[in-house]
């Protein structure tokens, strides 16, 4: 099956008359599978917009190509733009025409005409259906985000680019629209995510691109790199505290009276944990874990460096 999108090797290079040739993109290669949604992540300036620029044809790459479906961006432009949805981060709306009507505009862009079954369904599933009459300029700023989403969508595009869907909204509205992410991806939509929320991609994405100074330094799975770049953390209550020799790779974080909490390597499960330091199942009381997120994974990669 054609992938939706295929990143090969592309590389962008902007001159500058004082710093000459700067690389903002280098050589970086994914590809997202039909149906999956795939997060890319990275700290500000570490290329993600220029690459979204460049998937989206609003600029061409220095080197390397973009497929959209198996067609190069570069060479079928009009067959991407029919294909994709974008969500860009900031907020582009027309504020004196109501809902109903922007979204008429915008399908009349893709030469969709009679899109009225269309426009009536995603107004009722973002919930905007209430203030369809409104001027755009009336809206909230969670509403004008849902209406971008709405914009995105109005074409049935196949493939979704989400550029920072939940910036600014509140709690609520971010959690609905994972929802809505979710059954998008359910109805065969393969999903592009740009988030700084790395819950939000630890929740939503299978496969992460983590972009770091123009290079891709990490690209597959959430888990993945979650279990090779973070630490469980092991707190145990017992009865009283034995005598131990900690394992290999084991640290103990602290110690308060007969609670004691230990750092231990991800692959290394309880049961080894508690063999390895011979405590007997007759002294444990109590004992929980918390295992490692996306987040300390990827400040792990960024900040500090750590290898993949």
């Amino acid at each position: 099956m054609t992938a939706p999108l295929e990143v090969s090797n592309v590389k962008k290079t902007y001159t500058s008359p004082k710093l000459g040739a700067v690389d903002a993109v280098k050589g970086v290669s994914f590809e997202i599978r039909p149906g999956e949604i795939y997060g890319l992540l990275g700290p500000n300036g570490a290329g993600k917009t220029t690459l979204i620029s460049m998937i989206t044809t609003l600029e061409n790459p220095s080197e390397g190509d973009i497929k959209v479906f198996g067609e190069s961006t570069q060479t079928n432009s009009a067959f991407t733009k029919k294909q994709i949805g974008v969500v860009p981060q900031e907020i582009v709306t027309q504020g004196f025409f109501n809902l109903v009507e922007i979204l008429q505009f915008h399908s009349g862009y893709y030469g969709v005409w009679n899109n009225k079954e269309r426009i009536d369904y995603l107004l009722k599933r973002l919930g905007l259906w209430e203030h369809k009459h409104k001027l755009v300029k009336q809206l909230s700023g969670g509403m004008k985000r849902r209406l971008m989403i709405a914009k995105a969508l109005v074409h049935k595009p196949k493939l979704l680019l989400l550029d920072e869907p939940t910036a600014g909204v509140d709690l609520e509205l971010r959690t609905s629209l994972w929802e809505f992410v979710r059954d998008l991806q359910k109805e065969g939509i393969s999903i592009l995510l740009t988030t700084h929320y790395l819950q939000e991609a630890e929740a939503l994405c299978e496969r992460v691109g983590i972009i770091s100074k123009g290079s891709l330094v990490f690209n597959g799975e959430t888990q993945g790199i979650i279990r090779k770049l973070t630490r469980r953390t092991v707190e145990m209550d017992l009865k009283s505290i034995p005598n131990w020799t900690l394992p290999e790779g084991v640290q103990l974080l602290g110690q308060r009276e007969n609670r004691v909490t230990f750092s231990t390597p991800s692959e290394m499960s309880v049961g080894a944990l508690l063999a390895g330091l011979s405590i007997p199942s007759d002294l444990l009381l109590d004992l929980k874990t918390r295992e490692g997120s996306l987040e300390e994974a990827f400040l792990n990669v960024v900040q500090k460096g750590a290898s993949l």
